[in-house]
């Protein structure tokens, strides 16, 4: 009686809260938008009003060491990679503002053509909180794509 008892208990992955990943392009002089402040250094980056990417966008995340130190790693779809590329073409030297749960949180300088769908953005968040961050965008990023692979 207790194997079968057993046999009927399932188990789910402990509750989480998702972390919903969207990038904002930092606005041209003169350019309406809005004014996003980052959280520790303070800096104000004004940005569209509208996401250039939003949760559906991203594929994976990971956590990356440079040599200017710890910061998140985003790849991108592919549909999106090729959005990313032609954007990047034209916004050489603009920004694009990572916002998590709608909070500001680093930022990713465009220096070149980005042809391969990864990001790098310096997170303004304490370096142990990165791995824990990285657990919950991936998380949420799966979600994401197994609830659009069912509709």
């Amino acid at each position: 009686m207790l194997a079968l008892t057993a046999c009927q208990q399932t188990t789910s992955a402990p509750p989480y809260e998702p972390l919903v990943a969207r990038l904002f392009l930092e606005t041209r002089p003169g350019e309406a938008g809005i004014t996003v402040r980052l959280p520790v250094s303070g800096v104000g980056i004004t940005v569209a009003a509208k996401p250039v990417f939003v949760e559906y966008d991203v594929r994976d995340a990971e956590a990356a060491r440079v040599d200017l130190g710890p910061c998140l790693w985003l790849q991108v779809t592919p549909a999106a990679a090729r959005d990313l590329y032609r954007l990047s073409v034209s916004a050489v030297g603009r920004r694009l503002v990572l916002l998590l749960n709608d909070e500001p949180v680093g930022v990713h300088r465009i220096e070149q053509a980005l042809a391969d769908g990864r990001l790098l953005v310096f997170v303004e968040r304490p370096d142990a909180e990165l791995p824990a961050l990285v657990e919950r965008l991936k998380r949420t990023t799966a979600d994401i794509a197994v609830a659009a692979a069912n509709k």
